[in-house]
């Protein structure tokens, strides 16, 4: 019952503070390590995704001082920083993260395109 809530209480978050949640995770540098969209760089993990419930036990433990990897002692400080509420609501915007692809046109796909401009 306890999960049920909490998947509950993640999804309703999210709808409402997707915005912010992306505002705190571009202005804190998390995509700097974690990538723009989640997807993990180089040593630091996917994030995008994973399961609301298991981010936020892992978001926990990092609040705790008790990171998974030395290499996660970098978080410590910024799972720290989170109050309850913004931890709840980082754990389901990560879980719904999704990579957009670009939609940006180069001019040679719009000669292609037929616009024309050429």
């Amino acid at each position: 019952m306890k999960k049920i809530l909490l998947v509950l209480i993640c999804t309703s978050l999210s709808v409402i503070s997707n915005d912010s949640m992306k505002l705190f995770y571009i202005s804190n540098g998390c995509s700097s390590c974690h990538g723009m969209y989640g997807e993990g760089i180089g040593a630091s993990p996917r994030v995008q995704g994973v399961r609301a419930e298991k981010l936020l036990r892992y978001l926990k433990n990092l609040q705790a001082g008790k990171p998974r990897t030395a290499f996660g002692m970098v978080m410590v400080s910024f799972a720290q920083s989170m109050d309850e509420n913004q931890t709840i609501q980082m754990a389901a915007y990560l879980s719904n993260l999704k990579t957009v692809k670009s939609t940006e046109k180069y001019e040679l796909e719009f000669d292609q395109a037929g616009d024309g401009s050429s």
